[in-house]
């Protein structure tokens, strides 16, 4: 926003540029944080050497590494614990050969939180991808509210690109915690941030990152100091390479290349300083941090305050020691603060205060085969064996049909024998004979063939059961574009001798599949059976029977 249009002046007017990322650069943007002013950040951020970065990488080491004795110490003197140096003195000095983490196990009581944080994060570490075991500790165990409340709010910066890094690992390949780490040490991480937009945040940059933008009102805090030592130790010209000696024992050939090199840094912040004073599209404000400049000084500050002063600049209000104006600032400007945060509590709506309802609970699926009824033919329940022992036997019986059918006959005794070892059936070879019988009929072998699936579950809510969800699974399904069918297996030793006799339990739960099947497939008819295994004897089931069974279904 121009200054010169409407008067008023917001943060992201203001541009701040310094020569290079010193410790003026990281007070300025400190400074005006602790003002509650609003910042855009620095334009490069080194993540490795921010303190919280630093902090969370150590809780990542001793989680990957619980021996790390340095990690573990780190993490217990930073914000993340709180324990005090002389707390840490008392658990590492003569511990012997102990471990760090052991001394502090065996003083839990004395540190109960640490303790149960740093439990539970090793715990988790096992099978937490990185980042998510960083916003766990963040999170969950407050790690975030510790690292601001003690470093500050420009901790928030570097937690972000940490988990920014972390995430940008995860899609690199699989993750690991070890991996991650030796990821971070193998390159120093800096993160660019895109500071071109303008925004309602004041801006803090280097002059070379600030090419190509402008700002209403431009600041020059670091124009004091002359730059004009050679920084190298190594002095190339010609592809000749020389080590810099000290100023009073260079020969001459290295006087006059070290004065060459001095002219052409001379020429770049010359160039640096005109990009400098061209970013301001208003107000240019140039001021120096530290000793004031001497008279003859080539620092940027004299070189403006002699370009000012022949060009009519006069003495400013108080603290403005030059100023030089070509227009007036506009008479209805409006005099706003540049004020932080609105620190005012809003009005909040009423149902904030209002307790919520409790969460409705929505009821548990349905099982296809516990919807009521008989599951076996009057007379017959119970005679061999009680209900528990006829489940598990009808379980057994599954277990064989589903595994022995792609069997080969040389390895299906063994694999037989194998699957009924956990039940301790003593009469087991009776189930795999009727297993084999099912197996070996040739009016069935159709559903056992590489087209048939087993053991399909299937869920969906059902209208005849007002809406209910079902889960079950069905033991054998045949899908064709002419027909789908649905076979489930029973071992009752009583077998009916038509479908209408078929005991009420067995039908609605048929009945289930074949309405879940039929919302799945709607233009495929949807066939359903019975196989007998006492009998091996397929008892194909009309849809009318098995629809009103499952009508009759009650649920309460």
């Amino acid at each position: 926003q121009d200054v010169e249009k409407t008067g008023a002046i917001t943060p992201g007017d203001f541009l701040v540029l310094v020569q290079r990322r010193g410790g003026i650069f990281h007070e300025i943007i400190r400074a005006c944080k602790n003002r509650n002013l609003p910042m855009a950040g620095a334009d490069r951020l080194r993540v490795g050497a921010e303190l919280g970065v630093k902090d969370l990488t150590s809780l990542l080491s001793y989680l990957a590494t619980p021996e790390n004795n340095l990690a573990l110490a780190e993490v217990l003197r930073s914000p993340l614990c709180g324990v005090s140096e002389a707390e840490l003195f008392e658990l590492s000095y003569g511990r012997g050969q102990k471990y760090l983490r052991q001394v502090l196990e065996a003083q839990k009581e004395r540190f109960p939180g640490i303790v149960s944080m740093l439990r539970d994060l090793r715990a988790k570490s096992d099978f937490m991808r990185p980042y998510e075991l960083l916003e766990y500790a963040l999170t969950a165990h407050g790690g975030r509210e510790r690292l601001l409340a003690r470093l500050g709010t420009e901790a928030e910066e570097g937690i972000a690109a940490l988990l920014d890094q972390a995430l940008a690992y995860e899609r690199s390949g699989v993750p690991s915690l070890t991996g991650f780490l030796a990821w971070l040490e193998s390159d120093e991480v800096e993160i660019k941030r895109q500071l071109e937009s303008r925004s309602d945040q004041i801006r803090v940059m280097t002059v070379h990152g600030a090419k190509g933008l402008e700002a209403p009102i431009v600041i020059l805090p670091d124009s004091a100091t002359p730059r004009e030592t050679v920084r190298s130790e190594i002095l190339s010209q010609d592809g000749l390479a020389v080590w810099k000696t000290r100023s009073g024992e260079m020969p001459e050939a290295q006087v006059a290349l070290n004065e060459e090199i001095k002219a052409r840094q001379s020429e770049e912040r010359m160039r640096l300083l005109y990009v400098a004073m061209t970013r301001a599209e208003s107000w240019l404000i140039a001021c120096g941090a530290g000793e004031p400049p001497k008279e003859d000084s080539k620092s940027w500050y004299a070189m403006i305050r002699a370009g000012l002063e022949r060009a009519g600049a006069v003495s400013g209000p108080a603290g403005v020691e030059l100023r030089l104006s070509s227009s007036d600032w506009p008479a209805d400007a409006v005099n706003t603060p540049l004020g932080g945060r609105d620190d005012s509590v809003p009005s909040l709506p009423a149902w904030v205060a209002e307790i919520p309802p409790a969460p409705v609970k929505q009821p548990d699926p349905l099982s296809p085969s516990d919807l009521g009824g008989e599951k076996a033919l009057p007379g017959t329940a119970g005679e061999a064996y009680s209900e528990e022992e006829a489940k598990l036997r009808g379980t057994a019986l599954h277990l064989l049909l589903e595994h022995l059918g792609d069997a080969p006959d040389s390895a299906r005794e063994d694999r037989a024998a194998s699957l009924m070892e956990p039940f301790g059936f003593p009469d087991s070879q009776d189930l795999i004979a009727q297993a084999s019988g099912v197996l070996e009929a040739p009016e069935l072998q159709f559903l056992f063939g590489p087209n048939a699936l087993a053991e399909v579950p299937v869920t969906a809510q059902l209208p005849e059961l007002g809406g209910r969800q079902i889960s079950g699974a069905i033991d054998r399904l045949l899908i064709t574009p002419e027909r789908i069918l649905a076979v489930d297996f029973k071992s009752n030793r009583v077998v009916p001798d038509s479908p209408q006799e078929t005991p009420e339990g067995l039908l609605r739960q048929i009945g289930a599949y074949a309405s879940a099947l039929q919302q799945i497939y709607p233009d495929v008819p949807v066939e359903t059976a019975i196989l007998w295994t006492q009998t091996a004897e397929l008892m194909p089931l009309p849809h009318d029977i098995v629809r009103d069974a499952l009508l009759r279904t009650h649920i309460s």
